[in-house]
């Protein structure tokens, strides 16, 4: 028979869940487009900082070893970043899954036990 308080609790627990889940999500949003703000922030003073630098200079080799040495480290810098910005978007969809392994894990058990899968006959 329909038990209707066993049926609240599940409802109140599975609700609390998901808006666990979503302030996680929206947490993890934040930190992701704070971080990215931030490398934007320096990737900008450093490019200011660089053609400052770039101006003052006499010679034209002089010119281009300090444009390929900006060029190297603002490249290695963006790896750097897109790496880091990649696990944290990697952590943001495992956090994401997790309240929900269980419940699946637990109804795709239910689902082989009931109707086990045969072979089909050639």
């Amino acid at each position: 028979m329909f038990n209707f308080d066993d049926a609240n609790r599940k409802s109140k627990e599975t609700v609390d869940s998901v808006l666990k889940s979503y302030s996680d999500t929206a947490k993890g949003f934040q930190a992701i487009a704070s971080e990215a703000a931030e490398y934007s922030k320096k990737s900008f003073q450093d490019a200011v900082t660089h053609f400052e630098t770039l101006s003052g200079v006499k010679s034209f080799e002089a010119a281009f070893e300090l444009q390929t040495n900006y060029a190297k480290s603002s490249y290695e810098a963006f790896i750097t970043e897109a790496t880091r910005l990649g696990e944290m978007y990697a952590d943001l969809a495992k956090n994401a899954y997790k309240p929900y392994e269980a419940p699946m894990a637990a109804a795709a058990a239910k689902v082989s036990k009931a109707s086990p899968v045969t072979p089909a006959a050639a």
